[in-house]
């Protein structure tokens, strides 16, 4: 876990990336609205993003570049975890609660974006590794 220390200033620069976002999608036609009177979904959504961008970090780290490209290993890994992770959980989660389909796919579409978007941004950033 050293990485995410070592990685802190990406990290949180993908997860402000994701707030902003946030802001963005749900200003979208047909969006929810945001729910900033409600501190507790805010920092849930915050620690969220934070902890994705962190796992994300750490795939990013992992990766062997020399089997593709280091973009197409990033925005690949990003799409991997969402298919891994956001999405079965998410798709499950919503339909058990009787969510309408148009709602699912908005919030899958939102964490794909999401994750792609803080690949791309840890990608460019660059990340480093811990000591061996």
């Amino acid at each position: 876990m050293i990485y995410i220390w070592l990685n802190l200033g990406p990290i949180l620069a993908a997860t402000a990336l994701g707030l902003v976002l946030a802001v963005i999608w749900h200003r979208l036609p047909g969006a929810p609205s945001l729910a900033l009177g409600r501190p507790s979904l805010v920092i849930a959504t915050s620690l969220a993003e934070f902890w994705l961008a962190a796992i994300l970090a750490g795939a990013l780290i992992l990766a062997p570049k020399d089997q593709a490209g280091p973009w197409v290993m990033a925005i690949g890994s990003g799409v991997v975890i969402w298919a891994g992770f956001v999405l079965p959980t998410l798709l499950v989660s919503q339909l058990y609660r009787g969510a309408p389909a148009g709602h699912v796919l908005r919030d899958l579409g939102y964490w794909l974006v999401l994750m792609v978007l803080q690949a791309a941004l840890l990608q460019s950033l660059g990340l480093v590794a811990p000591p061996v």
